[in-house]
């Protein structure tokens, strides 16, 4: 098929080439709803500006993007993407364009109006899927992008991650090591790669080990200890993907009388203030720094530098008092746990 232009679409909308073109590049002289209109038949008519005559004819957005699909009243509960922002931030001297919505289709719409009337000279994919779509629209626009968290699964675009497999395998031989058998998992969302690595290895280093899945929220994290507590051989480690479930976790311990960590250990993914004042147990790394490594990898590319891959430092286990040996586990006089 004919690839469309700039005339196709002004014949579909009615309007002029010129009206078209100041409304696709976001610039003045159109109203709000002539723009909308013109966006509206460029996505049905599947138009794709032309790389090239973008850039002869654009200057910079001076903006960077970032957009997360989350329920925005569960977004302030995330300490880890406001460390994260504020690390990118730190490294930018240009604006970052924050923007929150329902789902991916809506996150990938998004980008092509951001790409059409050039908002952003770059973005930050986070929460990358096994297959992501993403990754195939940055390359087949010709934006400058930066995975958030992608390894090997990132195409030719530019990335920066930490091993979670590697993670998750130290967080279980520690708790093995006190002792622990019967090990839990309160997963985040199954769809997204990080969960599946995390899930790797915590197949491949517990025996009949039980995963669960949450939103990242307190109830999902709650209603998750619930039912493993409730069974009739619970768990006495679990293993969350955040703080927020974590903590919210160790609450319903204590309402169900279950004493942590004398009966029940518990550790968080990714540290934060509330893992500190709850004394949990939790890995941790410099998410601000991560940030920063992310926001120079995409300066980078944006100035026309080749798309690299930065691996982060390994979280480190901060213990604290969540965890401990395993009921019915003693430890020898060199602190070794015994049975």
């Amino acid at each position: 098929m004919k690839r469309p232009t700039i005339k196709d679409i002004a014949a579909a909308a009615g309007l002029s080439k010129g009206a078209v073109s100041l409304a696709l590049n976001g610039r003045p002289g159109v109203s709000e709803s002539t723009r909308a209109r013109v966006l509206d038949v460029a996505s049905e008519l599947g138009y794709r500006p032309s790389v090239t005559a973008r850039a002869l004819s654009s200057a910079s957005a001076d903006a960077v993007g970032l957009v997360l699909v989350r329920p925005p009243r569960a977004l302030g509960d995330e300490a880890f993407f406001f460390q994260l922002i504020a690390g990118m931030q730190s490294e930018m001297s240009c604006a970052l364009l924050l923007q929150v919505v329902a789902s991916r289709d809506e996150e990938i719409a998004l980008y092509e109006r951001w790409f059409a009337e050039h908002r952003v000279d770059g973005v930050f994919l986070v929460d990358l899927l096994v297959s992501d779509p993403r990754v195939e629209l940055m390359s087949s626009l010709g934006m400058p992008a930066v995975v958030v968290g992608g390894s090997g699964h990132h195409g030719s675009l530019a990335s920066v991650w930490a091993d979670d497999y590697a993670a998750m395998t130290s967080v279980v031989a520690y708790l093995k090591a006190l002792g622990h058998r019967r090990i839990a998992r309160v997963a985040g969302l199954p769809s997204l790669l990080h969960t599946v690595r995390r899930d790797e290895a915590f197949a491949s280093s517990v025996v009949d080990g039980v995963v669960l899945y949450g939103d990242y929220t307190a109830e999902s994290g709650a209603e998750a200890t619930r039912a493993l507590l409730g069974a009739s051989l619970a768990p006495t480690a679990i293993v969350y993907d955040n703080d927020v479930m974590a903590v919210a976790g160790a609450e319903v311990a204590a309402r169900l009388g279950v004493s942590v960590p004398e009966e029940l250990s518990v550790v968080a993914w990714d540290d934060s203030v509330l893992c500190q004042h709850g004394r949990l147990t939790a890995l941790s790394r410099d998410t601000f720094a991560f940030g920063g490594r992310a926001a120079r990898a995409l300066v980078a590319v944006m100035g026309g530098a080749v798309p690299t891959d930065v691996e982060d430092v390994l979280p480190e286990l901060v213990v604290r008092g969540s965890s401990g040996v395993a009921p019915g586990v003693g430890r020898d006089a060199g602190g070794a746990s015994v049975s």
